[in-house]
């Protein structure tokens, strides 16, 4: 009885430690979220005023001024591209972390499926 009291008290401060590390390492991915994607950061926030007051300003000169019309069209829809390849980049980066995530987590699953197999082939000698 008191051997399976000894092992209980193993498994729940094994379990203790797993649960610390896992604190810690949610804390390490919420700050790699937060520095890729989850708030915006100043250079993006320039970089999307940027865009918006130059399309502002193109429309504007293309209602007042009829020989500048065409240019500040074609100024408007290259700013739009570029913002639009801006955006699809920024999501590969966030999709390339997901991965990253992902692949982590499939990593633990084996380690433990591994070592709950390892645990009930223990239990049944």
């Amino acid at each position: 009885m008191d051997e399976k009291l000894k092992q209980f008290e193993d498994e729940i401060n094994d379990l203790k430690v797993e649960l610390e590390h896992f604190e810690q390492e949610k804390e390490r991915v919420r700050a790699i979220i937060g520095r890729i994607g989850g708030v915006p950061q100043f250079r993006t926030k320039v970089i999307n005023i940027l865009f918006i007051i130059i399309i502002i300003i193109a429309g504007v000169v293309s209602i007042f001024k009829e020989d500048l019309r065409l240019l500040m069209v074609e100024l408007t829809t290259i700013m739009l591209s570029v913002k639009i390849m801006y955006m699809i980049h920024i999501q590969a980066k966030v999709n390339h972390f997901k991965f990253w995530i992902l692949s982590a987590i499939e990593l633990r699953v084996i380690e433990m499926m591994t070592l709950i197999k390892e645990i009930k082939r223990k239990q049944e000698e």
